[in-house]
């Protein structure tokens, strides 16, 4: 299991980090790409939230299913 969750961790910075480049390239290339700049600049965000998110709630359902 920590081994999945290693190789896990790894592929979410290594998405993370494409996203930040990407958006930075976005930005950089001006008007033309505004609506795909939006779009990675979200993705940035809410990325982390939702990856955050599926951890806690994987906790606490894994939590509760053991004490029953």
């Amino acid at each position: 299991m920590k081994k999945i969750q290693r190789i896990l961790a790894i592929l979410g910075i290594v998405l993370l980090l494409g996203l930040y480049f990407a958006t930075l390239i976005l930005a950089i290339l001006g008007k033309d790409f505004f609506p795909m700049f939006m779009a990675a600049l979200f993705a940035s965000m809410a990325l982390p939230i939702l990856l955050w998110l599926y951890g806690f709630i994987y906790k606490w359902v894994k939590k509760n299913s053991q004490q029953s």
